[in-house]
């Protein structure tokens, strides 16, 4: 397989963030450092890949479940059915039809809700127990991209996956050299620079850590992906600030629900409005560029 070859990215990560811990699984506590150049974050210590999945192994892991077990995961799921409608609606601004990767598929709701709107769909997930629940579901879903050699995809999306990957700049690599002239690639991430995670400082559920290794302001993933691919469209995802927020609020006062949560969920919409910095962002990138790099 030809290979476009992406220019690595010089990192400096010289400079302490913030520390936080990991309030899912372990309680260990880790640094967010900072390349100043870059706007990136990058956990610290950082697991060895073959030491993550340890890091997943919570029932309250909400992305590798389908049944609801409590008021969060009942909440996350009712706003998942709603998200997952307003993802492939705007997913159709770009591609009618057309060969789909979900990268990071989970138990596979995304790719059956696309599949059903029309998409070829194919997926990747690494976790056996969320991958044998989308196989259940009919859905092609394999361990890993190199299980994908020599496809080709219209459209490449990963709804919260970016910030798992180890290997940041070979997974870039692989994702352009797997999408069709024209293809579209759908990214969404936190963004460590919104209102409710300055608010929540090391609390804010959106670090994740150990889980999430990067973390992405909108700079950061501009430059990431400069003289890649083209950046067509930054769009909010309104609904996370209230889901990170209550998580939030669990983290540091212990209230499994809390209006003041809700509070600092509308408030970070409200002001994002005007700023464009919501919780979390979906980008949306296109190949127009086809020279190799």
């Amino acid at each position: 397989m030809k290979l476009f070859h992406v220019k690595h990215l010089k990192m400096n990560f010289s400079k302490k963030h913030i520390s936080t811990k990991d309030y899912l699984v372990s309680g260990e506590v880790f640094d967010l450092m900072l390349d100043e150049n870059l706007g990136l974050l990058k956990t610290f210590p950082t697991p060895q890949p073959s030491a993550l999945g340890k890091y997943y192994q919570s029932e309250d892991y909400l992305s590798h479940k389908d049944k609801s077990r409590n008021l969060m995961s009942v909440l996350y799921n009712v706003v998942k059915k709603i998200s997952l409608q307003r993802k492939i609606k705007h997913l159709k601004k770009y591609k009618e039809t057309g060969n789909l990767l979900d990268v990071g598929a989970g138990t596979g709701s995304f790719l059956a809700v696309a599949k059903k709107a029309g998409f070829r769909t194919s997926g990747v997930e690494p976790n056996p127990d969320a991958r044998d629940l989308a196989m259940q579901k009919k859905l092609d879903v394999v361990e890993s991209l190199d299980k994908l050699k020599n496809s080709k995809f219209d459209v490449i999306t990963m709804w919260h996956v970016l910030e798992h990957i180890p290997n940041l700049n070979e997974t870039i690599q692989l994702l352009k050299n797997f999408l069709t002239e024209d293809g579209i690639l759908i990214i969404a991430v936190p963004n460590y620079k919104c209102y409710d995670a300055l608010y929540y400082k090391e609390y804010w559920a959106g670090y994740d850590v150990p889980r999430h290794l990067w973390h992405f302001s909108q700079e950061s993933i501009q430059k990431i992906f400069e003289n890649k691919l083209t950046l067509m469209e930054i769009k909010g995802m309104p609904f996370d600030s209230f889901y990170v927020s209550l998580l939030s609020e669990k983290y540091k006062s212990g209230k499994s629900f809390s209006l003041k949560a809700i509070y600092v969920g509308f408030l970070s919409n409200l002001k994002a409005r005007k700023t464009g910095s919501w919780s979390s962002l979906t980008y949306v990138f296109k190949n127009t560029q086809n020279k190799p790099l």
